[in-house]
């Protein structure tokens, strides 16, 4: 056993002593010991619960005859650190997540692992950890809040976000904006919406990393506890067997998650995270690889923000096996072969798995969308590329032109919106928000919902090299690269600039002629860093472009 490296042999009695300072038995410590590497904190909602999850898992673990050892690791609240110093720290923060767990599991020799996070950049963080140190692994998440309710509608946390765009437009006022913040989060869980949490869970559960439901049952279930103790019971199968990480994120694996990601219409921001989390499995996943796959897997689920359904009503339509099982049934090129954290391959998951609401889930020949949810833009502003999720757009904006509103922070932004300074056709261009530039890639989550708020969804666009929050709905395109700290195209971009976007083409246009551009190209002088100290300084110093996932610098 690899734990024998710190408890086995007479001169590891010092060792023993120490465990048995804590409270462990000969016999706990002569067992496989298990980390379980969690994120529970009092900041976080989806994270607020984790001591359940935790408690559960340990006692899967005691199950199957193996000794659990909880750690713990930070976590951000994007939704608490939206719109302000803290959300440069939001997208910086998963590095910190990988290299904790990293440095626990090496300095404590673990059998195996069992990852519990919930929300945003915490789930892809562990997931990176899990792939550099590949030893038996499985995740489990804390699941999503339900929906709350709102005068008879499913209201939830961007509800809120847009609810301040409609009270400066005079569609709502203050007393039910109050109304409202109090029942749009109902209690424990990862924001109810394919939210970026939402997104990250599901396909670790298609990656075949986490088991089944691991993305969709409800945070406050009992299904969630149960899950939670299969996790346990999980790794001790996978430690015997010897089965690690990269037995199971194979290539095949991660396009099995892309499918998912397109048929879902996940957060924009899984195209950071899967390649980041590739990266640590040792493939390559080109940005390209996105409309490659999304190309021939159709949109059949339309979930909260960009359609009406619930995460709740995914999971009782049959969750992410159905939507594998339906893609596999339509021809869409799963890989039914690869391995999963079940011990068996993923075909095997999938046997007698059904859609119990075809209303939820459609089938692969009557979806939302032919194409999948998320698209690749490429062109003269983005050379590198960018990202929308353009199954969240409304048809009208999927082509759009206009004049380029253009401001260096979304503070200066998101003023503008609400002081009714856009206009109907406008595109609103934030930058200096890349991985470099903001740092960190701040989510535009308050000025998107502004937009929508301000009733300007369906005639106004937004491009920026910083990133969306899987919240986010509309024809917002993010991750332009490369980005303007780094002298990017979005960084020539004046006032009054025409800028025609085509979806359905792929493309984003900067209507300037190249000579004109040279002559601002060679004006431009980059700005002063916003932060020059402590670790965000560090992690702009050493991040990587948006375009190959914000991973550091190797």
């Amino acid at each position: 056993m690899r734990s024998d490296l710190m408890k086995k042999g007479l001169e590891r009695a010092p060792h023993r002593s120490l465990f048995k300072a804590m409270g462990y038995t000969d016999e706990e410590i002569s067992r496989p010991i298990i980390g379980v590497a969690h994120s529970h904190n009092e900041i976080i909602p989806g994270h607020i619960h984790l001591d359940r999850i935790v408690d559960a898992v340990k006692a899967g673990i005691r199950m199957a005859g193996g000794t659990p050892v909880a750690f713990g690791t930070i976590g951000v609240c994007d939704g608490i650190a939206m719109n302000h110093k803290g959300m440069k720290y939001s997208l910086a923060s998963r590095e910190v997540i990988a290299d904790s767990v990293e440095i626990m599991a090496q300095a404590h020799p673990f059998d195996g692992l069992v990852l519990v996070p919930s929300c945003d950049k915490i789930t892809p963080g562990m997931i990176m950890a899990m792939l550099r140190l590949n030893i038996p692994a499985v995740v489990v998440s804390g699941g999503p809040m339900l929906t709350g309710r709102h005068r008879g509608r499913d209201v939830h946390l961007v509800s809120v976000f847009e609810g301040v765009g409609r009270v400066k437009s005079g569609q709502m006022d203050e007393s039910e904006l109050c109304e409202l913040e109090s029942s749009a989060c109902p209690g424990c869980g990862s924001c109810a919406g394919m939210f970026t949490a939402n997104s990250m869970n599901c396909l670790a559960e298609a990656i075949g990393l986490a088991l089944p439901g691991n993305g969709t049952v409800p945070a406050v279930s009992a299904a969630r506890i149960r899950l939670a103790k299969h996790a346990g019971m999980a790794v001790m199968n996978l430690v015997e067997r010897d089965i690690k990480p990269r037995d199971i994120a194979t290539r095949e694996a991660f396009e099995n998650a892309m499918a998912v990601d397109m048929a879902l219409g996940c957060s924009t921001n899984t195209v950071l995270h899967v390649p980041a989390i590739a990266s640590e499995a040792g493939v390559d996943l080109p940005l390209d690889a996105f409309n490659e796959v999304s190309a021939r897997t159709p949109h059949i689920a339309s979930l909260i923000p960009g359609g009406p359904h619930s995460m709740q009503q995914l999971d009782e339509a049959g969750g992410v096996p159905a939507v594998l099982a339906e893609l596999a049934r339509g021809g869409c090129a799963v890989n039914l072969g690869v391995m999963t954290v079940t011990g068996r391959p993923l075909e095997e998951n999938l046997e007698g798995v059904r859609i119990c609401d075809p209303e939820i889930i459609r089938a692969v020949d009557d979806p939302y969308h032919r194409e999948g949810g998320i698209a690749i833009l490429r062109g003269n502003l983005a050379p590198d590329g960018a990202v929308v999720k353009q199954s969240a757009v409304a048809p009208e904006m999927m082509r759009h032109r206009g004049p380029a509103r253009v401001y260096n922070s979304e503070e200066e932004a998101q003023e503008a919106i609400l002081g009714g300074r856009i206009k109907e056709g406008d595109v609103v261009v934030i930058r200096y928000c890349g991985p470099r530039g903001g740092p960190g890639m701040p989510e535009m989550l308050s000025p998107t919902s502004a937009i929508i708020g301000m009733g300007l969804g369906k005639s106004v666009a937004l491009l920026t090299d910083g990133r969306f929050s899987g919240g986010t709905q509309g024809a917002c395109i993010g991750h332009v690269s490369p980005e303007a700290a780094d002298g990017g195209p979005i960084a020539l971009v004046h006032e009054g600039d025409i800028i025609a976007i085509d979806i359905p083409a792929r493309t984003m246009t900067l209507e300037v002629d190249e000579a004109e551009l040279e002559k601002r190209r060679s004006r431009w002088q980059p700005p002063a860093p916003n932060i020059t100290s402590g670790y965000a300084a560090r992690y702009a110093a050493m991040v990587t472009s948006g375009a190959t996932g914000a991973v550091l610098k190797k």
